[in-house]
């Protein structure tokens, strides 16, 4: 071989290395730290809301905002919901490896054989009141008696109903149930005496009608002893025990979420801005407002188990009062909730 032809095949060779070369820093780019060290890949995980984007998910997008969900090594993707989505049915199709709901749908899901289990319960508290004006009189629930009270159906007047049963008042016979809208419209032009209302939103409604809370009565659910359990965390108890890697992955999840939850609890108005970013839907005003109610059911008062640990007393009390309404026709059993993730969350 001549000179000129070794120096040639060299410099193919050569050529050849730094293409090879090249193409590997190209493809383990993603995979290789600055300092050579692997970077162990994201596992992605999409979260199904409950309901669109508003700050009663606040924790969520801020988990994602900060960071924390890329700190515990995820990738996560939050879907909105809506009128027309049914979280649970999302998560057992696999739209999503989980999903926020209240827990009554959860019972009813499972009974129906669709194998979700809740994984975290998020709100401690029950945000649904039934608000009255003073000036109708309405003091306590027995004060309903013989009177037009609004409610929305379709799984939100439960709360009510016992309520009513625990103050002897017959729903069929001893007060008339108007099917509510969702807004507050029966109640402000006085068609009927009382109405439901989350505290973080359709009772600002109210109030933003010029209505002063001093005006309003409101019946608590929590302090009736008939509240039930609302924002929980879910996924399928199949995919769980598929591989013991998705548990930790539930357990990342839920830790990165919880420290998100801890920066609205800490830092509301920030938080109130991250949600706006995502959607403009609702005004920064009602959003406040929003954040600082979804707060107090998270972390209280009235002080509450940790978010994320399931209250056994109330979750009993919800699967009693689900049973009792025909929710579910079987009493639940306690394996619809799993305290596992909980745990594995907090050791670290």
């Amino acid at each position: 071989m001549s000179r000129g032809s070794i120096l040639l095949a060299a410099s193919v060779a050569l050529g050849a290395m730094a293409l090879s070369a090249a193409g590997c820093s190209k493809q383990d780019k993603a995979a290789v730290g600055e300092s050579g060290n692997a970077v162990e890949k994201a596992d992605k995980v999409r979260l199904q809301l409950k309901w669109m984007t508003q700050a009663q998910f606040a924790g969520y997008y801020a988990a994602k905002a900060k960071g924390f969900y890329t700190e515990e090594k995820l990738d996560v993707s939050i879907l909105p919901g809506g009128p027309d989505i049914v979280p649970e049915q999302v998560v057992a199709g696999g739209g999503a490896e989980f999903g926020i709901d209240w827990l009554p749908s959860l019972l009813s899901a499972r009974e129906q054989g669709t194998p979700l289990v809740n994984v975290a319960q998020v709100f401690q508290h029950s945000g649904m009141r039934e608000v009255s004006f003073k000036s109708s009189g309405i003091k306590t629930p027995a004060d309903l008696k013989g009177k037009k009270v609004a409610v929305w159906f379709g799984g939100n007047e439960f709360e009510l109903l016992a309520t009513l049963d625990k103050y002897g008042i017959d729903r069929n016979k001893d007060v008339t149930l108007v099917q509510q809208p969702f807004d507050m419209n029966l109640l402000v032009t006085k068609q009927v005496v009382a109405a439901a209302a989350m505290t973080y939103n359709e009772y600002k409604q109210v109030l933003d009608t010029g209505v002063k809370p001093e005006d309003l009565s409101l019946i608590d659910f929590n302090e009736e002893g008939t509240a039930m359990l609302e924002d929980g965390i879910f996924a399928r108890e199949d995919w769980l025990a598929k591989d013991p890697k998705n548990k930790d992955i539930a357990a990342r999840f839920l830790r990165a979420s919880l420290k998100g939850w801890a920066a609205c609890r800490d830092n509301a108005n920030e938080c109130v801005d991250v949600v706006l970013k995502q959607s403009p839907t609702l005004g920064k005003d009602h959003q406040a407002w929003m954040m600082a109610e979804v707060n107090k059911l998270v972390w209280g008062p009235p002080a509450g188990p940790e978010p994320g640990m399931m209250d056994k007393a109330a979750f009993r009390r919800t699967a009693d009062i689900a049973l009792k309404f025909k929710v579910i026709k079987k009493p639940a059993e306690d394996s619809a909730f799993t305290p596992e993730i909980y745990e594995l969350a907090k050791k670290k």
